[in-house]
């Protein structure tokens, strides 16, 4: 288990990366490295290294919190660290196949970059801010520490490179898992390969000479792991979790649990809990998951709890079964999809894994010194699972059917006919906390869970307009898990406003509406200052219908801007989030760019025409624009009036709908400078 960390171009570069460390580092025992580009430190105690670099002036600083000493720049030209248990053949580097993480500094000849990765699926997270120079690190919380309160977590299927002289980033798109040809092998041949790779992924996952410890619910994967652990002669300990309580009908999973582990042998340990109990480590693992969303939490706490049971007795290495809902269509929607499109949709899911489950997860597991691994992820499997028919995986009889028919062909009748029992409900978990809940007077299960996160336990409105910037600040500040309440709009009269964006501004009943949240919307004239008293009067009628205690801006640079929304905020008694303040503008256009669909409605600068209107922004055309801004110093993001801009559509967990413009017309001022009259628009489902 290893942290990563890293500051460019930053004054203090040093001092932070030290603050991102204290806040990362889990384990007593691991080694710390610091490199800068004047020379490297390495102790095995972090206050003792912070005393040796204190005073460093180094503008660009990198490091790493391990125990294996080996991945630390050995080999290399430039400096290397990587959060990389389980790289195989990591001697030679090959990324290809493990789970991994790591950053490269690389500094030979004229070039000064760094390049950061991670495995495919996304098993070992790293996160970025690029806002007042460049920042990256294993974890949210250690950017937050840094002074960086806004990450992004990197997507796997992205090399990052930072160019460090020119303070720029770029992204570069990596080969992905391929869904064809499909596999024309008979069932049997497919089973036999399958069990194979299953086979010679646990065995890679299994720390040599270790007892190691397997999540165990008595269902289908994890019996099929520990079978196999055990056909392979390892030494390994099953751990399974279940709350109880008097009237409490006993935890599904326990129940299977013992009845299995005793049929086949298995050494089972049991983490029983008292509902009044769960309490207290909700206090600690809400705040840790970064989130107060009630399966998340429900998920994290069996996870939790069984990692810190297996730490207790000695045990480093975990090992557990997800994977399997999504790569053999284990989900109720699957049953939903067509046949032909069926594995479209299970690559779809485990891509989207790396946010949905496994940051959570290896939080969990970092927390308690644990290495979590799973052996269902592995690359090849993975690629070999994909391509399997639909036909095998999904029928009248069941859902995950050939990993059911080997089960059965292995002998494990019961658990191949045990239907999915997500964990929070197996172990009693989320009847738990609707219990707890209820005793301490609240509602709704989310808002007691709130309760335990005080920095996200506050209403917000978001200043919305309609354009990239402020559905991109949205987004951020959901996926941090703030409870978003409202859309709040000023639509102004005037034109040339200086406070608020004008073009398309209409759509924003649809957008509120593909969206899923109420808006409240204000007339202004637009009179330079006077319009301030519009934005006051939409901030209280937003407190009065929806408690808010804080409004999300979309700012970026503006100081005007800014300056009087925190203002007229302040005196409302409002706190203010501006996720995107300071942020590299040529970045945030490309991670817009990457997560939403945007549209142009203006345009009103030297090299735009009116063939930028209108149609889907591309990367390419970000590509475009930055090489505009060398030719005629133009602003990429826009933020001086080049363009404006629509979101269409955006990221499923935010767009419900997407916007579909029907008819729309444009109107030229000049050879560059014109506008995207839309005349009637729609919603359509996704």
């Amino acid at each position: 288990m290893c942290e990563i960390a890293g500051v460019f171009n930053h004054e203090k570069s040093v001092e932070l990366v030290i603050k991102g460390l204290k806040v990362l580092k889990h384990r007593k025992e691991s080694d710390v490295w610091i490199g800068t580009q004047n020379r490297v430190w390495y102790s095995k105690d972090l206050q003792e290294l912070e005393q040796a670099v204190k005073g460093e002036k180094s503008k660009s600083c990198i490091a790493c919190c391990t125990h294996k000493t080996s991945l630390l720049g050995r080999d290399f030209k430039g400096k290397f660290v990587a959060d990389a248990e389980e790289i195989y053949n990591h001697d030679e580097l090959s990324l290809a196949n493990g789970a991994y993480a790591f950053a490269y500094w690389i500094r030979e000849d004229d070039c000064d970059e760094l390049h950061i990765a991670r495995d495919i699926i996304g098993i070992k997270p790293v996160c970025f801010a690029h806002a007042d120079g460049f920042a990256f690190a294993s974890e949210k919380k250690g950017l937050e520490a840094m002074g960086f309160p806004h990450a992004i977590v990197l997507d796997p299927r992205v090399l990052l490179k930072y160019n460090i002289k020119e303070d720029r980033l770029s992204f570069e798109k990596r080969d992905s898992f391929d869904l064809e040809p499909e596999i024309e092998e008979d069932k049997e041949k497919i089973k036999e390969e399958l069990l194979k790779l299953v086979r010679e992924s646990i065995s890679r996952r299994i720390p040599p000479g270790e007892k190691f410890g397997v999540l165990f619910s008595g269902g289908l994967d994890s019996t099929l792991i520990a079978y196999l652990c055990k056909d392979l002669g390892m030494d390994f300990v099953c751990y399974t979790v279940a709350v109880e309580e008097r009237g409490m009908k006993e935890a599904e999973d326990l129940r299977y649990a013992k009845r299995i582990a005793s049929d086949f042998g298995f050494e089972l340990k049991i983490k029983r809990i008292e509902v009044e109990e769960l309490e207290k480590y909700l206090t600690e693992v809400v705040p840790l998951v970064e989130d107060t969303d009630v399966v998340k939490v429900s998920v994290a706490l069996p996870l939790y709890l069984a990692c810190e049971f297996a730490r207790e007795e000695g045990i480093k290495t975990v090992l557990y079964g997800l994977g399997t809902e999504e790569l053999f269509a284990g989900y109720e929607r699957h049953k939903r999809i067509k046949k032909e499109d069926l594995n479209k949709e299970c690559l779809s899911g485990l891509l989207g894994m790396y946010m949905r489950d496994l940051y959570r997860d290896e939080l969990v597991a970092k927390s308690q010194g644990i290495s979590l691994r799973a052996p269902f992820l592995a690359a090849e499997l993975v690629d070999y699972a994909l391509r399997i028919p639909a036909s095998y995986k999904l029928s009248d009889k069941g859902n995950k059917m050939i990993i059911r028919e080997i089960a059965r062909d292995l002998g494990l009748v019961e658990v191949a006919s045990r239907k999915k029992r997500a964990v929070q409900y197996g172990s009693n978990v989320l009847k738990a906390i609707e219990k707890l809940a209820k005793r301490n007077g609240f509602k709704y299960k989310k808002d007691y869970l709130r309760s335990f996160y005080p920095s996200r336990n506050i209403k917000l409105g978001c200043l919305f307009s309609s354009g990239k910037d402020s559905a991109y600040a949205l987004w951020l500040i959901q996926k941090e898990g703030y409870p978003v309440e409202c859309l709040i709009t000023i639509k102004s009269l005037n034109p040339e406003s200086y406070m608020f964006h004008t073009p398309a501004i209409e759509l924003v009943e649809l957008q509120a509406d593909a969206i899923g949240l109420p808006l409240i919307m204000k007339e202004t004239h637009g009179e330079k200052e006077k319009e301030l008293e519009d934005l006051r009067a939409a901030f209280r009628e937003a407190k009065e219908r929806y408690r808010i205690e804080g409004v999300i801006t979309g700012a970026l640079w503006s100081e005007y801007q800014k300056e009087r929304i925190e203002r007229i905020a302040a005196e409302e008694n409002l706190k203010v989030f501006s996720p995107l303040w300071h942020i590299n503008q040529e970045t945030e256009m490309r991670l817009v760019v990457a997560n939403f669909e945007v549209i142009f409605t203006g345009i009103s600068a030297y090299g735009l025409d009116r063939s930028w209107l209108g149609r889907r922004i591309t990367m390419e055309d970000v590509e475009q624009l930055v090489e505009l801004n060398k030719r005629v110093k133009i602003n990429i993001a826009g933020e001086g009036g080049e363009f404006e801009s629509l979101v269409l559509d955006g990221p499923a967990s935010m767009f419900r709908k997407r916007l579909v413009i029907l008819k729309s017309e444009i109107v030229e001022e000049g050879e560059n400078t014109a506008r995207l009259v839309v005349k009637e628009a729609k919603l359509v489902a996704k």
